[in-house]
């Protein structure tokens, strides 16, 4: 009930989808991810069955490990976050290698948590992901956020930073800033006073406006703009 004696409407569980090819593993994090109260809507244990299923159960976050028979992770990854709706992607894996981490974002995934992880760590960073935050494996949001700046040293496509390019309102380039500085969501909301939510439309809206996919070319386009260092 809330404070006026009106009946609230209970808040849905987060739908996650759980791919990983081997069995054990897949349903210990499905059951886990059930018990905290998760709707697990479907599970996969190899890339065509996870695109299949993923486009039929309509899961708000993917958990995905990246060695898969059939399709690498990395082109499930692509094939789902380019659908509508497209699921939020969080990349499970062994493999805590740089190349395997800087793919694996820059093929759409929002985060990237090693298996090593516990399920403390994984049941927050699902409820993360699901929100838009990024989120890491200590020590690798760095190597990301590096990989940003090396990408954005290179020279910019003739598309972006011309006459006519799409203006933001002032409040969408300061959450674009506090964006490229690493800042999850839910700080941005804290240091600029507004709801999460808010958060969430001003980068949706800068997404459209600017024509980009998801945030890591939205953090792209902010460094090769210097918006970081403001």
């Amino acid at each position: 009930m809330t404070e006026h004696g009106e009946r609230s409407e209970p808040r849905r569980p987060i739908r996650v989808m759980v791919v990983d090819d081997h069995p054990m593993w897949r349903d210990a994090v499905a059951r886990d991810l059930g018990e905290a109260g998760f709707e697990v809507v479907a599970t996969a244990g190899d890339g065509p069955q996870a695109v299949r299923r993923a486009r039929a159960a309509v899961p708000q976050v993917l958990v995905l490990d990246l060695n898969l028979p059939g399709i690498p992770g990395v082109q499930v990854c692509k094939e789902l976050v380019g659908s509508d709706p497209a699921p939020r992607v969080l990349v499970l894996s062994a493999s805590g290698e740089h190349a395997d981490v800087l793919e694996a974002v820059k093929s759409g995934a929002t985060g990237y948590l090693l298996k090593s992880a516990s399920t403390d760590e994984l049941i927050d960073a699902v409820r993360r992901t699901a929100a838009g935050d990024p989120v890491f494996t200590a020590g690798l949001a760095g190597l990301v956020l590096g990989e940003y700046r090396r990408l954005a040293s290179d020279p910019a496509p003739a598309a972006s930073g011309e006459p006519g390019a799409p203006r933001l309102t002032e409040r969408e380039t300061e959450v674009l800033r506090l964006v490229a500085k690493g800042l999850s969501y839910k700080q941005i909301a804290e240091r600029l006073v507004i709801s999460h939510r808010t958060v969430q439309n001003h980068v949706q809206n800068t997404l459209g406006k600017l024509q980009l996919h998801n945030r890591v070319e939205l953090v792209r386009y902010a460094i090769e703009r210097g918006l970081d260092d403001i």
